[in-house]
């Protein structure tokens, strides 16, 4: 009788659980396991049907490179591309893209290897060349690894970084997506960094430490670039591989935040002035009425 019951248990959780695991299968792939710094990174997989997928990349050190979440394609098919910082350590990164179907996560990982271009030498050894060019903005190359250069200021989003809390932050992750990923990949996007820099660096550290003094200030702060941020993310969701577009994205953006940060004001500025205007009128007209 017991062994009944039991049959019957098991047989009433596999039919309730059937319908979440039939449609189970989550796979996750890459078009190369090896990368240099700087190489793109295409992702794709199946889903077995329509999904939102997010999909996570960690370095070496387990701080996230990308934190992304895509739809799938009415077959499941999804796919996601990514360029590797030209200041990312080299090491196993791990890729994790979950999917949530009734509530029960499912989750699949795999890893690429993102390491300098291993050439044979001339009596047949392998050897890895190290270039330091690849190192950005305020990171050194030690021991074969782009790491935080101690002695320098720069290469750090400070202002963003305080109002966020963190360099993880996904808001701070998205600006370094950004510049390492777009801008840092063309000449033109390479001299408005630096001619950023030279301006940003001039004050950022100021305003970054009173933010830490003041959460008053730094919540006006969060307020204030959040819509800039959100603006700017567009970046990562196109693709700019020549001069020409760096160039139409950027004035596009430029002209987008000036309608944000000038244009709602002087119309919300403009509208209460002829509101009043037009009341004052009304109550003109029924005074000498």
């Amino acid at each position: 009788m017991k062994i009944s019951i039991l049959f019957l248990l098991l047989l009433v959780v596999s039919l309730g659980m059937s319908p979440a695991f039939a449609t189970t299968d989550l796979t996750l792939t890459t078009d190369m396991n090896s990368y240099e710094p700087g190489e793109r990174v295409e992702i794709s997989g199946d889903t077995k049907n329509d999904q939102l997928v997010s999909i996570q990349v960690k370095d070496p050190t387990g701080k996230s490179l990308l934190v992304r979440t895509i739809s799938s394609d009415n077959s499941g098919i999804y796919s996601l591309g990514f360029k590797i910082p030209k200041t990312a350590i080299h090491g196993d990164y791990s890729i994790v893209a979950s999917i949530s179907l009734d509530m029960i996560p499912l989750i699949e990982t795999t890893s690429i290897l993102v390491q300098d271009k291993v050439v044979e030498s001339a009596d047949g050894t392998a050897t890895t060349t190290i270039n330091d060019s690849v190192c950005g903005s305020g990171t050194v190359m030690k021991n074969g690894k782009c790491v935080v250069d101690g002695t320098s200021d720069g290469g750090g989003c400070l202002i963003a970084t305080a109002t966020y809390g963190s360099e993880m932050a996904f808001e701070v992750q998205q600006l370094r997506e950004i510049r390492d990923n777009q801008l840092l990949t063309t000449e033109s996007g390479k001299s408005f960094v630096n001619s950023f820099n030279d301006v940003y660096y001039s004050f950022s550290p100021m305003i970054a430490d009173y933010e830490r003094e003041n959460p008053v200030f730094k919540e006006m702060v969060k307020i204030a670039i959040t819509p800039m941020i959100s603006s700017l993310s567009i970046l990562n969701y196109v693709d700019m591989n020549s001069e020409s577009e760096v160039l139409g994205y950027g004035i596009s953006l430029i002209i987008l935040n000036l309608g944000m940060y000038l244009g709602v004001p002087i119309a919300v500025v403009v509208g209460i002035k002829m509101k009043k205007q037009e009341t004052a009128e009304n109550s003109e007209h029924r005074t000498t009425t």
